[in-house]
């Protein structure tokens, strides 16, 4: 089968891999459109420090399913699905806590395991989810980073009526804000880049711009108080470390950015108990897939407009492409054929 293989830090290339066969309690999923992360972007340049080479990488996943190994019956074969490519070990603490994105065995389909820049990946039947009727293969490959957005939005708790701010624009901050308009929530979205301001404007999003002057815009926005709900999806330390100041006393952060392992993030510890500050992490997302696919099938997300279609043979170039100007495309899918 054709696959995208990085050999090692700065090198990808298509080539042949032999068809993957489904063990016990898997599936072969024949791919048809895969998202390309800054994840997958991370691998290529070298900064994630958990891949092994040479890797086939892509985990934003959507296929059919092309065969079943032993114990397996569903989905049916030929079901198109999409893949959540977090797989839990279910014996740990966070596993047994129900929380097998933080597993501490963790596996993830195109880091630790081959994923989806290829014709067909191996996944457990249990994390495949059937695409509702008339939502395309190609817009169904956003599922992984919506999820995302629903897991932000479910550890900040945000209902209707929220007001809340995303500082980051990027496919996960347009995610996390489209999901959070979609539950009623006011959103506002920050970011440095005029172009991804002009994304998130044309989605009919509140565009601010980020960086000295931001605070002084909350406070005016808010008469004073902060946002109630700030949610950062940069991945910048300046950013996280703004989150404090920029949210309202009472109010809750959430961070889903990630930075480089070792890196530290300062906080005011006086704020912190001041303000009584609710903080939580997000990573990743458990049991969120459903809601994902369901706002993608209703419309409620848009952002998957800016994305730019692709054939797997550019995935070469698009690569090379973004590690120069991560700027270049604000999101790419491969297809593997038309949808």
């Amino acid at each position: 089968m054709r696959a995208l293989v990085f050999p090692a830090v700065g090198e990808a290339m298509l080539g042949d891999r032999p068809l993957p066969e489904p063990g016990l309690g898997e599936v072969r999923v024949e791919v048809t459109a895969v998202g390309l992360c800054a994840g997958d972007l991370y691998i290529f340049t070298g900064k994630n420090p958990y891949v092994s080479f040479p890797r086939t990488g892509g985990h934003e996943i959507a296929g059919r399913i092309a065969a079943h190994g032993p114990g397996v019956t569903a989905p049916l074969l030929g079901t198109r699905v999409v893949v959540e490519p977090f797989i839990g070990c279910g014996h740990c603490y966070p596993c047994r806590l129900g929380k097998p994105n933080c597993c501490a065995n963790l596996r993830i389909i195109g880091v630790h395991e081959d994923g989806g820049f290829a014709e067909a990946l191996i996944a457990p039947a249990r994390l495949v989810h059937p695409i509702p009727e008339g939502l395309s293969d190609f817009a169904a490959a956003f599922a992984e980073p919506v999820a995302i957005g629903v897991q932000g939005c479910n550890r900040g708790e945000i209902a209707a009526g929220d007001r809340v701010l995303i500082l980051g624009a990027g496919p996960i901050g347009l995610a996390s804000a489209e999901v959070a308009r979609a539950r009623g929530a006011e959103v506002w979205v920050a970011d440095l880049n005029a172009a991804r301001l002009k994304v998130a404007r044309d989605l009919g999003l509140t565009p601010l711009v980020a960086g000295p002057g931001l605070l002084d815009d909350i406070l005016a926005l808010t008469a004073g108080e902060g946002m109630p709900v700030v949610m950062e999806a940069t991945g910048a330390v300046p950013a996280i470390e703004a989150t404090i100041e920029l949210v309202a006393a009472g109010g809750r952060i959430v961070i889903l950015g990630l930075v480089a392992k070792g890196t530290r993030v300062s906080f005011p510890g006086l704020d912190l108990t001041r303000k009584e500050v609710t903080l939580h992490g997000s990573r990743a997302s458990t049991g969120c897939f459903p809601e994902a696919l369901r706002l993608l099938a209703g419309g409620e997300v848009r952002y998957l407009d800016s994305a730019t279609r692709m054939a797997l043979a550019d995935a070469p170039a698009a690569f090379a492409t973004l590690a120069a100007d991560p700027a270049a495309h604000h999101k790419i899918i491969f297809t593997l054929e038309p949808t």
